[in-house]
């Protein structure tokens, strides 16, 4: 390595975004390629949506300007979607999240039982990455603290907090049901106080397992102390319609973080948000750099939520395709076949004996790979997005005819 990089960040791999394939492969590729290695929606954004964005570039974002650095117009329309999935009415003047301040502890006086989310409660980054990124330079940088993570899981809390130079601290899920080892998550945390672990990162559901926070480990989340920051990414909440937003007005401490890369196909935009405590979301406010995202990114997102009813219109159809994906797949008794509450499945290969897991998982996918169907080797098993009706016959008949040789 060049002398004047961190000796740490040698042994750190980085994250693959296409393990399966190159980006842009498939625009090249005599195969055409069913892309179901990274969780999006199968479906583009509607004709006529991608015409006004086009007119809206062409005719009203002035290239040479910055963009608008607060998103204000942006957080006005993430809050009154995310109040309809809590079916709170529109917002009327004065109903507001409004919790004491993080560092006097307690919740003071009595909270209505719904509380409106409104702008201060929301802040915007370019995806998810950007805000996690955030998070952990306002919590952990300098040896402050360090993150706990139950394996496995979204590999990029680990990641990022490597390149940070946060330790990340971590315990294994149970193998029945990929629920969070509690007592072994209490130990990890209790034993690892040099630095403490100042941020318990926990995605719902789970990915790559596809598996919803239990009550259990929602109770857990709930106890742990006010100087723990818990952040529960909600990516694939449209497909799981579990959200734990109803609660952020009793956790100060918690966090929620969305996207708009998955349900609502503006992958290519990098926009995710964060809904939080206005003391966090203030502090995310000042850590991330100016103008971090685009006019064009800005406006696809805005008309993304305006045209919501349009293009959710698809989820029924992707709840569908899982579960017929699940029955099709279960069928084969070399596979062990999870439940899932995301927009994709998660599976391992039973290994006969002396035959190693691992190496057949990555045999799979090299082999659905050649015949034009990508999946993703994570976590100890496979993970498969659920595809267009056609994506996914084409990848139950391929895996049954690899797995009968």
């Amino acid at each position: 390595m060049l002398p004047f990089i961190r000796k740490d960040l040698a042994e750190l791999t980085a994250y693959t975004p296409h393990p399966g394939g190159a980006s842009g492969e498939s625009a090249h590729s005599e195969i055409v390629l069913d892309r179901l290695d990274t969780n999006e929606c199968p479906y583009d954004l509607p004709e006529e949506l991608k015409q006004k964005l086009a007119w809206t570039y062409q005719q009203l974002i002035e290239t040479n300007r910055y963009p608008d650095g607060g998103h204000a117009a942006l957080k006005e329309a993430i809050a009154q979607y995310v109040n309809e999935g809590l079916n709170i009415p529109p917002l009327v003047k004065g109903d507001l999240l409004n919790v004491p301040p993080l560092n006097k502890g307690g919740l003071g006086g009595v909270l209505p039982p719904k509380t409106a989310i409104t702008a201060d409660n929301i802040s915007v980054g370019n995806g998810s990455d950007e805000l996690i990124r955030s998070l952990l330079i306002a919590t952990c940088l300098g040896g402050a603290g360090s993150i706990f993570v139950a394996n496995p899981t979204f590999s990029m809390y680990g990641i990022t907090a490597t390149t940070l130079g946060i330790p990340v601290v971590s315990a294994r899920r149970r193998e029945d049901n990929f629920a969070i080892d509690i007592n072994a998550a209490k130990r990890a945390i209790d034993q690892n106080q040099n630095p403490p672990v100042r941020i318990v990162f926990v995605v719902h559901p789970n990915s790559p397992t596809a598996n919803a926070l239990t009550i259990n480990e929602i109770e857990w989340l709930s106890s742990l102390p006010e100087n723990i920051l818990v952040v529960i990414d909600e990516a694939y909440f449209e497909f799981s319609q579990n959200t734990l937003a109803d609660r952020l007005h009793q956790h100060p401490n918690w966090i929620i973080l969305r996207t708009f890369s998955k349900a609502f196909r503006l992958a290519s935009m990098r926009v995710g948000y964060a809904i939080a405590h206005p003391e966090l979301t203030a502090t995310l406010e000042k850590i991330r750099l100016p103008y971090n995202l685009p006019s064009f990114s800005q406006t696809a997102a805005e008309f993304a939520l305006a045209q919501r009813q349009l293009l959710l219109a698809v989820i029924p159809e992707t709840i569908s395709e899982r579960a017929k994906l699940i029955a099709a797949l279960t069928q084969h008794q070399k596979l062990q076949v999870w439940p899932s509450a995301a927009n994709f499945l998660y599976l391992r290969v039973k290994a006969a004996e002396g035959e190693s897991a691992e190496q057949k998982h990555q045999q799979i996918m090299q082999q659905l790979k050649a015949q034009g169907t990508l999946i993703r080797h994570t976590g100890g098993g496979l993970r498969i997005t659920v595809g267009t009706p056609d994506e996914n016959v084409r990848t139950c008949d391929r895996l049954a005819a690899i797995l009968t040789y």
